[in-house]
């Protein structure tokens, strides 16, 4: 069942709620029904499933209501605290500290994702300022130095291995004497299964060699139920210190890393929700259960805005306020967007838009938001600066340049007129507080 389904499903069950009459002991007992029938088709084991609906039933029909709140509201809230309490509650961050050398070491069977989970963590640090660095220390994958390298490149940052040694430890502490300036060192180690226990006993041994500052489970999640048998036999061969959570982009069944974190009693630090090395972010339990729910997650969606914010000069501002907006700086609004990651993925984060928009018109909107970059950049500078100066022709060879046709480049070009045009009737109105913000948007 995929993660959206479990959330979608859970979303249904709370507007029941919503929409009730009376909510009543039937209507509650309903909720709680639903959500072990959602939470079960998420693979979430049988007794955790059977701990969390008692605990939702009893707190919802046996809590004094607090003061000035319904119970409606009530039993919405107690839905909200359990799931989020099951999930570990509150956040625990990693203690990275500037100037400080702080060292990871990842774990998890094959196929879990720890070699792009090791580029995502470091990734995850540069962008905050740290000087993250990496180490490949699996020695038993034919082509695991190589991916990590080619990754590794992609984000400038420096790795260290060695395809000829054959001893990870050796490797490993060769690597850390080496990165003694950088303040994250990632050590990417050889996938493991619970049964093979030779990796099993290689681990212990890395462990008590390096002694890293933290030890992370990578998880698929979409391993269901196993998870719990796999965290369990890592966490007796070398004590977890956090969980990361690989392949949650939607297709992934989300149980089996809620019963892992439970049979560990370690937290999920990083979810990775995406194939891109920035599809990674600290996990939040109240902010997962508050998308889960439909209820979005206005904090992260700041920190996406934050992140991918292009600040404008404010000589610039001005110009752009007096009608001098170009199609390039629209241009650049989309890139910005685009590196907030995938628009859905925007929505789901506003509260009530998660299950309510139909798939039809996000596709739309993702659609139209890609078809614009593209037209933008089969475009002259000349065109760019003045889409006064499109004709027929030029309208035309865009369309073809850019695989759109001409009634879109049309659109796009009425769309840039529009917002100019709205950009000067707020500057004259003076209600846009420009400065170091990003331009108003409708891709509707």
């Amino acid at each position: 069942m995929a993660l959206e389904r479990l959330g979608s499903t859970l979303y249904e069950a709370l507007k029941k709620i919503f929409r009730a009459s009376i909510v009543d002991e039937a209507a509650v007992k309903e909720l709680v029904r639903d959500v072990q029938r959602a939470l079960l088709q998420a693979d979430v084991n049988v007794q955790l499933v059977l701990h969390i609906s008692k605990r939702i039933e009893e707190r919802a029909l046996k809590e004094q209501l607090p003061q000035g709140i319904s119970r409606r509201e009530h039993v919405i809230k107690v839905v909200y605290e359990e799931l989020t309490r099951f999930l570990g509650e509150k956040p625990v961050p990693i203690k990275v500290e500037p100037r400080k050398k702080f060292t990871i070491m990842l774990v998890g069977i094959q196929g879990s994702g720890k070699t792009t989970a090791a580029v995502k963590l470091a990734r995850y640090f540069q962008k905050r300022g740290f000087k993250p660095a990496l180490i490949c220390a699996d020695t038993y994958r034919p082509g695991a130095y190589a991916q990590l390298e080619q990754l590794a490149n992609r984000i400038n940052v420096p790795l260290y291995g060695d395809v000829k040694a054959k001893d990870p430890v050796k490797i490993a502490l060769e690597g850390i004497k080496q990165f003694n300036d950088k303040e994250v060192i990632i050590i990417d180690t050889a996938g493991r299964h619970k049964e093979e226990q030779e990796l099993i006993k290689e681990m212990k041994m890395l462990e008590r060699n390096i002694k890293p500052d933290e030890v992370m489970l990578v998880i698929d999640g979409t391993i269901g139920q196993q998870a719990m048998v796999q965290a369990k036999a890592f966490n007796e061969a070398t004590p977890i210190g956090s969980i990361i959570v690989t392949k949650l982009d939607g297709s992934a069944r989300g149980g089996g890393a809620l019963s892992a974190v439970a049979a560990t009693g370690a937290p999920i630090k990083f979810i990775s929700t995406g194939e891109k090395v920035e599809d990674i972010e600290p996990f939040v339990p109240s902010r997962f259960v508050g998308r889960l729910l439909g209820m979005g997650d206005l904090e992260t969606l700041l920190e996406r805005v934050r992140e991918a914010e292009i600040r404008v000069p404010e000589k610039k501002a001005k110009a752009i306020l007096s009608g001098k907006f170009t199609l390039t700086d629209m241009y650049e609004q989309f890139e910005a967007m685009k590196g907030m990651g995938p628009f859905r993925k925007l929505l789901k984060m506003l509260p009530g838009m998660s299950y309510d928009i139909p798939e039809d018109a996000l596709n739309m909107a993702e659609d139209r938001l890609e078809k614009w970059r593209v037209m933008i950049q089969s475009m002259t500078p000349e065109e760019r600066d003045d889409p006064k100066k499109f004709n027929a022709s030029r309208v035309r060879r865009v369309a073809r340049g850019s695989g759109t046709s001409e009634k879109e480049v049309k659109e796009l070009i009425k769309q840039y007129f529009l917002m100019r045009r709205m950009l000067k009737s707020l500057r004259r109105k003076k209600k846009l507080p420009f400065f170091g913000k990003k331009l108003p948007m409708d891709i509707t």
